[in-house]
């Protein structure tokens, strides 16, 4: 079987293109504002990376970075100045936040109109109750891009076995709503999961989220044949990226596959764009 690779870049781009041309048609210049506390390496990386995608498509973007010792009323402060700023559309607060902090605390200070990471209660109840649509709405960028990706590759849904593995806020739960809103029959497996390859081996659509190679990796005797693959999990090993899944291995048994890098995260990072418009009212 030849399998389709689902490559995320260059769908990225496309949609990176329209979000330019929304922006320079636009009155509004949409605006982000990122929260970083302390100075670990991996948070600076990727706020910096989402400050550059911004930029790159007329977003302007701005990063308020609070030190590791800040106090929760300090942190719990500056949301509030940047939910009273109106040339303010979108805020990201960088997670994970110090162990001395509340990150729930921090996502239900910000105004759910401003919540471009879909997390805030009201944002979390308007998908579960199924009061949203992609297009207009503040859903998890992860589960967004993802579900762009298989409408974009005619990816069938209704009637289909889904299993995802990951039970996040960000990835796992939220995933789960938008497949079962298209009707697919969906499994979430965790951690404490028993025979995990006894639901992956049934999966249509099989999305693993998991991020801890090589203690954990999906292997062509997982997989069901003519499978579609979406691996979003990421591993560093020896400075080398890797996803959850066995691209070479699994690949020749699937109808469809995501490969890692150049998958779902482009897709990530270009539905973050497109939530920031979304709360910029474009």
């Amino acid at each position: 079987m030849m399998a389709v690779v689902m490559d995320g870049k260059e769908l990225a781009q496309v949609i990176k293109k329209n979000i330019m041309g929304q922006v320079e048609s636009s009155d509004i210049t949409p605006c982000a504002a990122s929260v970083l506390v302390g100075d670990e390496p991996s948070s600076k990386k990727y706020v910096e990376l989402k400050g550059k995608d911004c930029r790159s498509v007329g977003i302007n973007f701005q990063t308020h970075q609070l030190p590791k010792g800040v106090s929760e009323e300090e942190l719990l402060g500056l949301i509030d100045e940047l939910n009273e700023d109106s040339e303010i559309h979108g805020i990201i607060i960088q997670l994970p936040l110090p162990q001395k902090l509340s990150a729930e605390k921090a996502i239900m200070r910000v105004d759910p109109a401003k919540d471009v990471d879909g997390l805030h209660p009201y944002n979390v109840g308007k998908l579960w109750l199924g009061d949203y649509e992609l297009e207009r709405d503040l859903v998890p960028s992860t589960p967004k891009g993802i579900m762009e990706f298989l409408e974009h590759y005619d990816v069938e849904i209704q009637g289909k076995e889904a299993v995802i593995i990951n039970r996040s806020n960000l990835v796992g739960k939220p995933l789960a709503k938008l497949l079962l809103d298209k009707n697919a029959t969906v499994t979430t497996c965790h951690s404490k999961t028993k025979n995990i390859e006894e639901h992956t081996k049934r999966a249509d659509i099989l999305v693993s989220a998991v991020g801890s190679r090589p203690e954990f990796q999906i292997t062509e005797d997982m997989v069901k044949e003519g499978a579609v693959v979406v691996d979003v999990g990421m591993s560093y090993i020896n400075d080398k990226l890797y996803g959850d899944v066995d691209f070479e291995e699994v690949k020749g048994k699937t109808s469809h596959i995501t490969p890692m890098p150049g998958g779902v995260g482009p897709m990530t990072r270009v539905a973050l764009l497109q939530n920031i418009l979304i709360a910029a009212g474009i």
